[in-house]
């Protein structure tokens, strides 16, 4: 017997339209090894990148870039990586928290929890959040290339489709 969840994950798209954004105020492209892990497990994945910004850590540019992806109708999902923790200068956390039309508090939980299989307990500095604007499913991870890769192999990967499709409904 086939559950509900199978069912949706069947009916899901094989392959999302997705933008990758770092928040960072030293990066760039050719230094991005984060973003640029992003992007890699994406294509073998066979989703694409349809958009690729690196955006300093200031909240009216962030916003900005997140409104302009999720209203583009180009995009199905915004993946953003740098800004989670709780420095100063990190204000990931707090812009796409107030963007968001839907929370979604279990990818947060869960990327947390399993990050502390890794680091311990300086895995609760983390702020990852994930979430909905309007149609479009957007998910935060912190900046480290080991933190892109738990986010994206143990979570984003493994269930892309099926959260783009839920959040079209």
């Amino acid at each position: 017997m086939s559950t509900s969840t199978d069912e949706h994950r069947s009916e899901s798209p094989r392959s999302v339209r997705c933008a990758v954004i770092t928040v960072s105020d030293t990066r760039k492209l050719e230094t991005d090894r984060g973003g640029q892990r992003i992007v890699e497990l994406l294509a073998g994945a066979g989703h694409t990148v349809v958009r690729r910004e690196i955006v300093p850590d200031e909240p009216a540019r962030i916003a900005a870039l997140l409104t302009a992806s999720s209203e583009s109708g180009q995009v199905d999902a915004v993946l953003i990586t740098g800004g989670t923790g709780i420095a100063a200068r990190d204000q990931t956390f707090e812009t796409v928290s107030g963007l968001l039309t839907k929370t979604l508090p279990g990818y947060g939980e869960l990327f947390r929890m399993l990050s502390y299989d890794d680091i311990g307990p300086a895995a609760m500095l983390s702020r990852a959040i994930g979430g909905v604007i309007g149609r479009v499913l957007v998910l935060t991870m912190p900046g480290s290339p080991a933190a892109v890769e738990l986010a994206m192999s143990k979570l984003i990967v493994p269930e892309l489709g099926h959260l783009v499709y839920e959040a079209r409904k």
